[in-house]
């Protein structure tokens, strides 16, 4: 019983940390809210860490750095194949890979469930289809680059879950704190190596119209050097504009830091999970992560859920009971 509600809270505040990630994205680019997201995650399980306790073994810090190499790529493989999309089929083809991988996994190295769990996790795979499903208009066939990058970003979320099951149950949260370190420091770097490539690409086109606007020398491109009065008006609008972009930074900088926060609550919930329980019922649970972000995004956004996702969540309380019972 105790593990299906572990699975469940890691899915629904995973779903959280999506949405933060979401409303963040909206005000700064997507990639600061992954670079902030991750370096507030280390503080906290770093702080973590030394509070909770747990032994500081090769066995633990080497699990948990393959398995930040593993969510690196997963997060990339992603971020790509949605912008490619369709998310309506991309979307939930990660997830439920995510969960048949370290599913088959366990099976297959000796994990024995009840009769009643078999159909259960079965049920709560139509589930994760159902509750991901993002219904899109016009949506086109996906390709078979977009599925590929979907296939192997759900196989490496699923690996994660596998490396981070072979830590040792003495580390604590050694783990995820070398993860979220090599998760972040390949996420960085990748950002910065972008963020390069982006400004030599933008230069040109950002610096002619200042050119034009100031003349050759700096100075404001009138005569006798004086700001011509149809420029002032532009001046106070740009100011305007200024300010507002700094207060949507900042709010988007707050929220990218609660979504690093919930996100590596999450990952220590799920590892809870799986020391105290079955890998392949946390990670099938788990995947029913989009739940919490349409949930939220129903409450605060007033989105409307779909009837498919409806249909999902409803599959997915009726998997879950059924996995206590087992």
């Amino acid at each position: 019983m105790l593990t299906v509600v572990l699975g469940l809270a890691g899915a629904l505040v995973y779903g959280a940390a999506d949405f933060l990630g979401g409303l963040a994205s909206r005000r700064i680019s997507a990639l600061r809210v992954t670079a902030l997201a991750a370096l507030s995650g280390v503080v906290l399980l770093a702080v973590a860490a030394v509070v909770v306790g747990g032994e500081w073994s090769r066995e633990a810090l080497f699990w948990g750095a393959l398995s930040g190499v593993t969510g690196a790529g997963a997060i990339a493989l992603l971020y790509a194949c949605l912008a490619i999309g369709p998310m309506s089929i991309l979307s939930p083809l990660t997830a439920v890979i995510s969960a048949i991988v370290p599913m088959t996994w366990g099976l297959v190295t000796g994990e024995r469930l009840g009769a009643i769990a078999y159909p259960a996790l079965g049920l709560a795979l139509i589930a994760v289809v159902l509750v991901g499903f993002v219904p899109e208009k016009g949506a086109v066939r996906p390709s078979l680059r977009g599925l590929l990058m979907a296939t192997g970003s759900g196989a490496l979320i699923g690996a994660f879950y596998i490396l981070i099951d072979q830590t040792p149950d003495d580390s604590g949260l050694v783990p995820l704190v070398a993860n979220r370190v090599v998760n972040a420091t390949l996420m960085i770097t990748v950002i910065v190596v972008l963020a390069v490539i982006a400004g030599r690409r933008h230069v040109t086109a950002r610096d002619a119209p200042l050119a034009i606007l100031e003349g050759t020398h700096g100075a404001p491109h009138a005569l006798g050097g004086a700001t011509p009065a149809a420029v002032r008006p532009g001046t106070t609008l740009l100011r305007a504009s200024a300010a507002a972009l700094r207060g949507g930074w900042r709010a988007g900088f707050w929220l990218a830091v609660g979504c690093g926060v919930l996100d590596a609550a999450a990952n220590a919930i799920v590892l809870i999970g799986l020391r105290l329980g079955d890998l392949t019922v946390v990670s099938v649970l788990t995947a029913l992560y989009p739940a919490g972000t349409i949930l939220l995004a129903a409450v605060v956004l007033r989105e409307r859920i779909a009837r498919l996702q409806w249909v999902g969540l409803v599959l997915a309380l009726a998997a879950s009971a059924m996995l206590s019972l087992a």
